[in-house]
């Protein structure tokens, strides 16, 4: 007999570790002033990744060691999609209304470099600017969904890759080695 396995519990779970440990490595960031552009701001991708594979490993674990190759991916592709779509609320309400100097300080830095390279006339730069504080949070926050969208996809099918291991044809219950197992 099949013990139900619900895959969006898991999903979920994983996806809520995932923005709270993104949302402490943001305020970690603004607080130690760490510059935006360096890339030390990519070691934030390390959790995402490795919670992308977690929740793989987990829904596994609970379905006795075997998934498919769809059922991972759709395990991968579903917190992907989960925290990208969480993440991105949380950064445009971040860059509007918690930090909004985090968002004008990226806005300087921005219009500094065009000046500095001295391809665009003042009056584009300034236009620019304009259009980017009026749409840049939101922009940014659509990008941000379908950035982990993609990126999801990707990680999704190298851990669908890693973890699939699909029951035997022919298997019955005494060769499950979790059926007679009072342990299991």
């Amino acid at each position: 007999m099949e013990t139900i396995v619900n895959q969006n519990k898991i999903v979920f779970k994983w996806t809520i570790i995932s923005v709270i440990t993104s949302i402490v490595i943001t305020y970690i960031f603004q607080f130690t002033n760490i510059d935006q552009s360096s890339g030390i701001k990519y070691l934030s991708y390390i959790p995402f990744i490795v919670y992308l594979f977690l929740a793989q490993k987990e829904y596994k674990d609970q379905l006795g060691g075997y998934i498919t190759f769809g059922q991972a991916f759709s395990t991968g592709f579903k917190y992907a999609i989960f925290s990208g779509i969480i993440l991105a609320i949380f950064t445009y309400l971040y860059l509007t209304i918690l930090s909004p100097q985090v968002f004008e300080k990226a806005m300087a830095d921005a219009q500094q470099k065009l000046t500095d390279q001295g391809q665009l006339s003042s009056e584009q730069i300034d236009s620019t600017m304009e259009i980017t504080r009026k749409y840049g949070a939101l922009i940014g926050t659509f990008g941000s969904i379908i950035g982990s969208a993609v990126i999801g996809a990707i990680l999704g099918l190298i851990g669908a890759a890693i973890f699939k291991n699909e029951r035997p044809l022919f298997t019955t219950e005494s060769d499950d080695p979790t059926v007679n197992d009072p342990t299991a």
